[in-house]
């Protein structure tokens, strides 16, 4: 329970920088009963264009308070932590993406939200873990090849279900590749035999094949509401189960692994946002000739009609 003095202290402040508080769902739950709105990738995208407020305080990891910025650019968009990063992001370089573009001049980019403002820049689309298949499988019908960064996991994923070769750069997501794995499962499975297993597509493809269903975080919430099932294994980092549990009070949770935790996500506390909001500081800028670039593969992912723009 979070102490009342503070919770003042945040209604006064918010009201003052007329500010709003978007999580991500793999935050702290102190976090996450401070926020306006939780959601998953795809859905703080779609809410940072919709918000009616002057500041937007992103608690998440860096790539997600730029794509904030980069929609935003009139408002002021701060990161409780100018630390919290996101290692798969960083496994792509700009100069890398260009050479691999030099290299494969009549390919499409697509980006994973999960990269920074440059690389994004450099892309033709975006997609995030919700919509990748869509994406991909809208892609197809033009005959193009497709360069996939970073996700190593989700581009195979992806390019499995919509049997399109791809060429997918070798990045990933530490979280869910190196400490969700096939043995998980295993032992998962015959502790809760009755339970579904849901697992995010970041993990490796050994894990999804052993998986009841493949789904984003979004998509794990929006399932389990829906659901019949009483018990299920969540195979994503466990932030998570804080929200399932308290939209869901009749099922049972599970975590595939309790090792899946980003130490990133987990940099953003009470205290931070209380000092980012007082003090309106570790506000994140992307510069104006880069912002003008990325917003195009973004907002071509969000609108309803994206396909069209990709033939010519």
């Amino acid at each position: 329970m979070i102490d009342k003095k503070i919770l003042k202290e945040l209604k006064k402040l918010k009201k003052e920088k007329n500010a709003v508080i978007l999580a991500h769902i793999y935050q702290l739950p102190e976090i996450q009963d401070i926020a306006d709105f939780i959601g998953d990738s795809l859905d703080l995208s779609k809410k940072a264009t919709q918000i009616n407020a002057d500041v937007i305080v992103f608690c998440g990891v860096h790539f997600m308070a730029e794509t904030a910025a980069i929609l935003n650019p009139n408002k002021k968009i701060l990161i409780p932590d100018i630390h919290a990063g996101c290692p798969m992001a960083e496994m792509i370089t700009l100069k890398k993406l260009k050479k691999i573009k030099q290299q494969n001049e009549k390919s499409l980019v697509v980006s994973y939200i999960n990269t920074s403002a440059s690389i994004k820049s450099e892309s033709d689309i975006c997609c995030t873990s919700a919509n990748a298949i869509d994406i991909i499988s809208n892609i197809i019908q033009f005959n193009k090849e497709i360069i996939f960064i970073p996700d190593r996991n989700l581009g195979n994923y992806v390019q499995k279900t919509c049997k399109k070769k791809m060429l997918i750069w070798n990045g990933f997501c530490p979280t869910h590749n190196n400490f969700i794995l096939p043995d998980h499962v295993v032992l998962a499975k015959n502790k809760f035999p009755k339970a579904e297993i849901l697992v995010h597509p970041e993990c490796r493809y050994e894990v999804i094949a052993l998986a009841n269903h493949v789904m984003s975080t979004g998509g794990m919430c929006k399932y389990i509401k829906t659901c019949n099932k009483k018990e299920f294994i969540i195979g994503t980092e466990t932030g998570i189960l804080y929200k399932l549990r308290k939209d869901n009070p009749t099922k049972s949770f599970y975590p595939l692994s309790p090792l899946a935790i980003c130490p990133n996500m987990k940099k953003i506390t009470l205290s931070k946002v209380l000092d980012t909001l007082n003090n309106m500081k570790n506000i994140v800028k992307v510069p104006e000739n880069i912002r003008r670039k990325a917003y195009l593969p973004i907002i071509k992912m969000l609108k309803p009609n994206w396909q069209q723009h990709l033939s010519k």
